[in-house]
């Protein structure tokens, strides 16, 4: 597909008490570039076939999908015939998800970009999704002001996001007692809030969709899912790096905890319902002037 003319604002310079994005920005992408979450990522790709469901992707329709990681809903919107444009501002992981659309001989548009300043024009896409992965964005409003501008009138964004509520929701608050988040910002898990994204998008929405759902995280262990989270999930990774050895094992004792709470399948194994919610917003279309 080529690629029209952008006309995103000039980046947002931060004032002298608001957040500094841009630096913050830097420290999110160097976090999700530590580990390699595409490990974690492949177990999540039920949520993206889930969510090109709701979203109602049909063949030959244009889709982007934003913060894309290694590709979930990428390759769900692609095995529904639709052109589809994966980005992310991770290289790496755009690299995990072309590799994964080679082995199932899939044609996707794989583009390096800032979900808050996307390299496309005004009404390019058909529909938007994301899964876990715009709610990170730390500058909330300009990210829902740009997914809205190069999704069409009358065309879907599809989000999958962590409640507060939830198992994930949950563990970032233990984060948060560990590693301060950075100030000024809004938490990620309010884009797991239905009131909140009604807020967000405003009236350039015409409706409004919301469903909770449940991902099962199936791991051998609580032990087994720390291992693995502390080793591939960027956030969990920097964490345990940035702490002593004492530290890391009281972090590591509240989130073992934590797991057990939500397991639901006794001493066998790991079974950890973990809540999102799955929204679909509708653009308005222009008004017709008579």
């Amino acid at each position: 597909m080529s690629q029209p003319v952008p006309s995103t604002p000039a980046p947002r310079q931060p004032d002298a008490v608001g957040p500094d994005y841009a630096a913050i920005k830097q420290r999110q992408q160097a976090t999700w570039a530590s580990g390699d979450f595409a490990v974690v990522g492949v177990t999540l790709q039920i949520v993206g076939e889930s969510l090109a469901e709701a979203a109602d992707i049909r063949a030959g329709e244009r889709v982007i999908d934003i913060a894309a990681g290694n590709g979930n809903a990428s390759l769900a919107a692609a095995h529904r015939f639709a052109r589809v444009t994966s980005t992310d501002y991770v290289p790496a992981l755009l690299e995990k998800g072309r590799a994964r659309a080679a082995a199932e001989g899939l044609q996707i548009d794989f583009r390096e970009a800032d979900a808050e300043a996307l390299p496309f024009g005004d009404a390019s896409f058909d529909v938007a999704l994301s899964t876990f992965g715009v709610m990170f964005a730390p500058d909330q409003q300009r990210c829902a002001r740009e997914m809205m501008r190069v999704v069409r009138p009358g065309g879907r964004i599809g989000l999958a996001n962590w409640t507060a509520e939830g198992m994930i929701g949950q563990l970032f608050n233990i984060l948060g007692r560990y590693v301060a988040p950075p100030a000024g910002l809004s938490p990620p898990s309010q884009w797991g809030n239905e009131d909140y994204l009604r807020q967000l998008f405003g009236a350039e929405a015409a409706s409004v969709r919301c469903t909770r759902r449940i991902f099962n995280f199936r791991y051998a262990s609580p032990a087994h899912w720390i291992q693995v989270f502390r080793d591939y999930y960027g956030p969990l990774h920097k964490a345990f790096g940035a702490l002593d050895a004492d530290r890391q094992q009281a972090l590591e004792a509240d989130i073992a905890a934590m797991l057990q709470r939500f397991n639901v399948a006794g001493d066998d194994a790991l079974v950890a319902p973990a809540e999102y919610l799955e929204a679909v917003i509708v653009k308005r279309l222009p008004e017709v002037l008579h």
